[in-house]
């Protein structure tokens, strides 16, 4: 089997699906008009400074203030983060350093008032995207990755990825950071690093301090608030973080962007340039590739075992619980047998789900009760060894004997099945129905494949009346667009009996 980044790009949409061995392990979503925030670096000006909180509200020109921890603040504290860095995770940014920070603060006299005041101006970026009610989350160490380095102007540090073993090539790479970086510049050299040339090192590290040189130049001439420099596109993050080594081969369905995908390969990873390919079949790249599917699985609460048994997944603001059940699986010898097999075969759809879905923050597992502690244990051990693929930080308690397993995995952008769905007006906010945007994206997708059988003509498409109105007006650009590649024309029609996620196509 092969590993597959498989890339569904439209004006209105772009999916990009990390495929494993022929399953889904992670699906990045980018809309339209959706701003894509992490990364990006603001000018932005403080708002509030909250001593109680150790924190301060900053304006970067979003809706909602984004939010400022004291430990995000970078002033003159190189004396101490030199020292915190020498523990901190190198395969990870600052970030990795948090806690450290915290320990560090807690015996200092640094407060949030001797950092920051009102109306001040200050240069972030944003590390994490507003979820729920919650802005933005921002941090004036800034971070600059690039495909084989992450340049760390505000800290004097290298590091190096732990993903690469080999410690003669972890000794080369280094030695040949502290011949080639500036004075006090920080790096982290990245996996796709490992046996690359000192002149493409070189090259990728003059390139990120000119970038750094340019956004310092462009923060003196703006006023705050406003943007001083935009993070890469979806696609060519997924380029940039995503297509390793590992993967054999990227595929993408539009040419614009597989031309844009190709300059970026031939500037960055010319040897990767035999691995892209563009789509060019009449089917849907994600019915292709069987994706589609996989993504309508991670909107259902309940998940089927091979086994008969199931697992129920419960997101709320604060946490997900996750519900392992044994269902209709009788086992074959006893009830212990039964239930272990059971949870065995749960941790892995687990792992999974919780990858794909993008769950973050903390998760509460309810196993099966296992009433011998090595089987407990056994099934500790599984979940750890199912999790080790997830890039996304994770820490995993013991379980108890209750069966439970609390877990807190780094969240940074929005859970899948929370972004592609909203809260249901039928039940009063008790479940949830698809969104009127996602909603309009799925009759796309099928008005391109009904568009495959016949010839030219119109195509009726019978839509509750929210949905007529949101083709009619927020996506009618989506579907003339459509309308010139299918070479048809679209005839919507509201229907009061349809139900929002109902719809019909009818061939003239």
């Amino acid at each position: 089997m092969t590993n597959e980044l498989v890339i569904n790009a439209r004006p209105h949409e772009t999916r990009v699906a990390l495929v494993e061995n022929g399953t889904v392990v992670e699906l990045h979503v980018k809309r339209g008009p959706e701003q894509e925030l992490v990364g990006n670096i603001y000018l932005g000006r403080v708002l509030r400074v909250l001593p109680g909180m150790q924190a301060a509200f900053v304006d970067i020109s979003l809706d909602r203030p984004a939010f400022l921890y004291v430990t995000d603040v970078y002033n003159d504290l190189r004396y101490w983060e030199q020292i915190m860095l020498q523990e901190a995770d190198e395969d990870n940014s600052l970030e990795a350093v948090t806690p450290l920070r915290m320990r560090f603060l807690k015996g200092s006299d640094i407060n949030i008032e001797g950092l920051l005041q009102e109306g001040q101006d200050i240069l972030v970026q944003v590390s994490k995207e507003p979820l729920g009610a919650k802005g933005a989350r921002l941090t004036s160490h800034i971070t600059l990755p690039g495909r084989h380095l992450v340049f760390m102007p505000t800290v004097d540090h290298i590091g190096i990825s732990r993903r690469i073993e080999d410690e003669k090539e972890r000794t080369r790479l280094k030695r040949i950071m502290q011949e080639l970086r500036p004075p006090s510049a920080g790096f982290i050299v990245r996996t796709a690093s490992e046996r690359a040339p000192k002149e493409k090192l070189k090259s990728e590290m003059e390139f990120l301090t000119k970038l750094w040189t340019n956004i310092q130049k462009k923060k003196e001439t703006s006023s705050a608030p406003s943007l001083v420099h935009k993070e890469l596109t979806i696609t060519l993050r997924a380029v940039r973080d995503l297509f390793t080594k590992e993967i054999d081969r990227l595929v993408i369905d539009s040419r614009e962007e597989y031309q844009s995908v190709m300059e970026f390969i031939e500037t960055f990873a010319p040897n990767f340039r035999y691995s892209v390919e563009l789509y060019e079949g009449r089917e849907p790249i994600f019915d292709a590739y069987g994706i589609e599917m996989e993504i309508n699985r991670a909107l259902d609460k309940k998940i089927w075992l091979k086994s008969g048994g199931y697992i129920v997944i419960e997101s709320t603001e604060a946490l997900t619980t996750i519900d392992v059940n044994t269902g209709s699986y009788v086992g074959k010898r006893n009830l212990t047998e039964t239930i272990v097999k059971t949870n065995l075969e749960a941790v892995k759809e687990i792992a999974y789900q919780i990858r794909l879905r993008n769950i973050g923050g903390l998760i509460v597992i309810d196993f099966i009760d296992m009433d011998r502690e090595e089987d407990r244990e056994r099934v500790s051990l599984a979940l750890n060894e199912a999790l080790e693929r997830d890039r996304t930080k994770i820490t995993v308690v013991k379980m108890s004997e209750l069966g439970l397993i609390e877990m807190a995995r780094k969240r940074t952008r929005e859970n899948i099945n929370l972004f592609l769905t909203e809260p249901c007006p039928y039940c009063e906010g008790r479940g949830r129905l698809e969104s009127p945007t996602t909603i309009c994206y799925d009759i796309f997708r099928d008005l391109e494949r009904e568009s495959l059988s016949g010839e030219g003509g119109a195509i009726y498409l019978l839509v509750n009346p929210e949905i007529e109105r949101a083709l009619k007006e927020e996506e009618r650009y989506s579907v003339m667009e459509l309308e010139k590649r299918i070479n048809r024309r679209i005839i919507i029609i509201g229907k009061d009996d349809f139900h929002p996620e109902q719809h019909e196509i009818s061939l003239q």
